[in-house]
């Protein structure tokens, strides 16, 4: 019998675990739940889910600090954490990708527009398994498993959205990746991060391993170029 996918709902609202946990379950994922960040690291720890939705302010720990938690640990790195939160404020966002989530929602939505959001996630990710685990172009290895990238033997610990970034880059050496494969590749054809997420992303890798490596070709996209 096929194992069925695991899902870990966040939030200190019982009304909103009630809603999400029948819709959900009528899709016929296994649903668990917690109402703050730390109960939430426990669930995790112990069931090890597929996807996390999860809510910003919470009591005793938030759901951002949650998530850098969670994202501290190796087996977590094939988890989605998703946002569902009724904050909308730009710098929400950016610390919610800072801290390793995959996708940010602002409430209310519609249960039938949640429900193709969370298919889209769990198939998007689902996409990520045909490649290899490890990838070694030039001076890069890129680590997939634990989520690492070693240069000259000097090895970077990267946010989750950076990593997929270079990851999708270094499968796909010396060839061009438009702007909106990467977009639904690392964050999704559904999610609204802003057009110059993509670009703060690159000059972030930028600084760390050298602009020589990360091509602009202006008006398409990005390419990663290794020796």
């Amino acid at each position: 019998m096929k194992n069925k996918i695991k899902i870990l709902l966040v939030d200190d609202e019982p009304d909103v675990i009630e809603i999400l946990t029948y819709n959900l379950s009528n899709q016929g994922y296994e649903i668990f739940s917690a109402n703050d960040g730390i109960k939430a690291i426990k669930v995790a720890n112990k069931i090890l889910p597929n996807l996390i939705i999860m809510d910003v302010m919470m009591p005793n720990m938030d759901g951002i600090e949650a998530c850098e938690e969670l994202r501290k640990k190796s087996k977590f790195n094939n988890t989605i954490i998703m946002f569902l939160s009724a904050r909308g404020e730009d710098f929400s966002y950016v610390a919610a990708f800072d801290a390793g989530a995959d996708d940010y929602v602002t409430k209310p939505i519609k249960p039938k527009v949640l429900m193709s959001k969370v298919k889209s996630l769990l198939r998007r990710f689902k996409s990520f398994e045909n490649f290899d685990d490890v990838i070694e172009v030039g001076d890069f290895i890129i680590d997939r498993e634990r989520y690492s990238v070693i240069k000259n033997q000097k090895k970077f610990s990267l946010p989750r959205k950076e990593f997929e970034l270079i990851f999708l880059l270094a499968s796909n050496i010396d060839k061009v990746i438009t702007r909106e494969k990467i977009m639904n590749k690392v964050w999704g054809s559904e999610v609204v991060v802003g057009d110059r997420t993509i670009d703060v992303h690159i000059r972030k890798l930028r600084e760390k391993f050298g602009n020589e490596y990360f091509k602009t070709i202006k008006g398409v996209g990005y390419k990663l170029i290794v020796n």
